[in-house]
């Protein structure tokens, strides 16, 4: 067994300690999401729910991500690597050039260089992404996805256990509100606040009434 997949193995123990846990399943997530980070050697990693309209993607937990670039703005189900919803890993080595990046400027400034996006699924179907990024160029091996995979797996559950997607499929706006009182509690009221965009990429205010 090579080096880098007995970390994984090792790394997929700990996942489930924490999984097992008496934590919130929140600070799971939270704590999936930074341990398939460091067991990657990534730069981050995130993991987004679908709006019941399946339109949007809401980051649910991030590690290793500016608040800013967390906060860029909605991700489209639809023009960032839709592949993914469909239940497809995808690998993206260049990202800020790749057309299937929805945020190139922003993923550039963020120093991101290649991305793996995972489908994160409850009960066979689809319900978000999770995606692990790179600061340098990396091509991704069947054993960096079947990892992250696993990861993404481990993150769903922990979100059925949350009750979060039968909320989010009878009451999004519900879900926002919990959030924002959840986050609030912890100091990550940004989660749910308005996008961030960075001042060199704001145009030009309009008047009022415009």
């Amino acid at each position: 067994m090579k080096q880098g997949e007995k970390m994984y193995y090792q790394s997929l123990y700990q996942l489930v300690t924490i999984l097992n846990s008496a934590r919130s399943p929140e600070n799971i997530v939270r704590s999936i999401v930074e341990g398939a980070a460091k067991a990657m050697g990534a730069k981050g990693c995130s993991l987004m729910l679908l709006t019941p309209d399946k339109k949007v993607l809401l980051h649910t937990a991030a590690y290793g991500l500016s608040d800013w670039f967390v906060r860029k703005g909605p991700v489209s189900a639809d023009k960032s690597m839709s592949e993914t919803l469909k239940g497809k890993p995808v690998a993206v080595l260049d990202a800020p050039t790749d057309g299937r990046v929805e945020y190139q400027k922003q993923v550039k400034q963020e120093g991101i260089a290649s991305i793996l996006s995972i489908p994160v699924k409850l009960r066979e179907e689809v319900v978000g992404v999770m995606r692990v990024y790179t600061s340098e160029p990396r091509r991704f091996t069947d054993a960096d996805i079947s990892f992250a995979t696993a990861a993404a797996n481990f993150g769903a559950i922990a979100l059925e256990s949350a009750h979060f997607y039968e909320t989010l499929q009878t009451d999004y706006d519900t879900l926002r509100q919990d959030i924002r009182q959840r986050r609030a509690e912890v100091g990550y009221e940004w989660m749910t606040e308005p996008p961030v965009v960075p001042a060199e990429d704001q145009g030009p205010v309009a008047p009022p009434g415009g």
